[in-house]
């Protein structure tokens, strides 16, 4: 099992390293832009074209071609062979006019008109596709596979649900919450192995008190320790690795998530809830508006309880001690993170934590 572990860690970490995630534009100093008016970091490989003129601005002013967008590349195509085959229909609508023309005057006003269509075909096909409503699963160059299998389905994803119900941020949350129905399988086996590790408990903590006393560097004792432990597991069917095995499954699909509302830009310049989805607490709050100081409180009362309620209360004192400190030192590090992070990201943060704490009780009472 270890092994297993193992493996599937290094096939993670290669598929960060050689595909790719976010990535943050920066400026000549190496430094990363941030629009000063909502805190946000701009993302470098965007899905699809910002619209928020100050945002433009920021593009701009950085000689970031948004043209240049990868996952327009094939639109860009498209868009130049119906450019081309316009053209080759207005040549030849030129010919049957030379032939059939009157006199000057008539050529000249038919060339002027066929010139007029042909740039409003180009505006219309050059700008259009580019925006995020028009994203396709299919649209571009090929990204490697973390982008072309993970991120760019799931930011589709985002922006159908959005579109469908006038919101963004709704479609966010919607979803936030598909991706834990469809990892309900998964979430289900880690809260059985929880509960199976109270139950077993207070006989690993017998094991542990029965061998305390002797000498821990003898291998014969280590190893008749080792069977007591494996005959207690296999009495009640409980895999220690498998908790953090599925856990391991899970992480992909959530960092491809976070990843995929990085660089959905038509996310961050929605206002939602009373915030805008772009602006993080800590420039909302200095900004005078107090009323994001709600979604960090939100962030720190969901993530605490999710991990109360994931602690497993039958370990023994020394054990709990670390736990308890661990845990606290993870919700403080998480409350400080939201402060910096944009809204839609703790709008994220607290609906997912918020449903699986339901849906956590709700499989606890299904085991009893």
């Amino acid at each position: 099992m270890k092994r297993k572990i193992k493996y599937f860690l290094i096939i993670v970490t290669l598929l960060f390293l050689t595909t790719g995630c976010t990535t943050y534009l920066k400026d000549k100093e190496g430094k990363v832009i941030t629009n000063e008016k909502t805190g946000q970091n701009l993302v470098e490989n965007i899905l699809c074209k910002p619209e928020d003129e100050e945002t433009l601005k920021l593009y701009e002013e950085a000689e970031f071609d948004l043209k240049d967008l990868p996952s327009c590349v094939c639109n860009e195509e498209k868009k130049q062979d119906n450019k081309d085959e316009e053209i080759v229909k207005t040549d030849e609508q030129e010919k049957e006019d030379s032939e059939k023309k009157e006199d000057n005057k008539k050529e000249d006003k038919d060339n002027t008109e066929e010139e007029e269509k042909q740039e409003e075909v180009v505006n219309e096909t050059g700008t259009e596709s580019e925006k995020c409503e028009e994203l396709s699963i299919f649209n571009g160059k090929y990204e490697g596979l973390w982008t072309s299998i993970f991120v760019k389905p799931l930011a589709w994803v985002i922006l159908f649900f959005g579109k469908l119900l006038g919101k963004f941020g709704l479609g966010l949350i919607i979803t936030s919450i598909l991706i834990r129905v469809v990892l309900l399988p998964f979430t289900k086996k880690t809260v059985v192995q929880s509960e199976k590790m109270k139950e077993i408990q207070p006989e690993i903590n017998r094991i542990e008190k029965k061998y305390a006393d002797k000498d821990q560097n003898d291998r014969e004792v280590m190893m008749q320790k080792s069977q007591d432990m494996m005959m207690l597991y296999k009495k009640y069917n409980f895999n220690p690795m498998a908790g953090c095995l599925i856990s391991f499954i899970q992480l992909p699909i959530l960092m491809a998530f976070l990843d995929a509302i990085n660089r959905v830009p038509a996310i961050f310049e929605e206002n939602f809830l009373g915030f805008h989805l772009g602006t993080t607490p800590k420039i909302g709050i200095t900004s005078g508006n107090w009323l994001y100081i709600i979604l960090t409180i939100l962030v720190a009362v969901t993530t605490f309880f999710s991990l109360v309620k994931s602690q497993n209360n039958a370990t023994n004192d020394q054990m709990g001690k670390q736990t308890k400190t661990m845990m606290n030192a993870f919700t403080i590090m998480i409350i400080v993170m939201s402060v910096f992070m944009s809204s839609a990201l703790n709008i994220y943060w607290i609906v997912s934590n918020g449903f699986t704490l339901i849906q956590n009780q709700l499989i606890k009472r299904s085991i009893k």
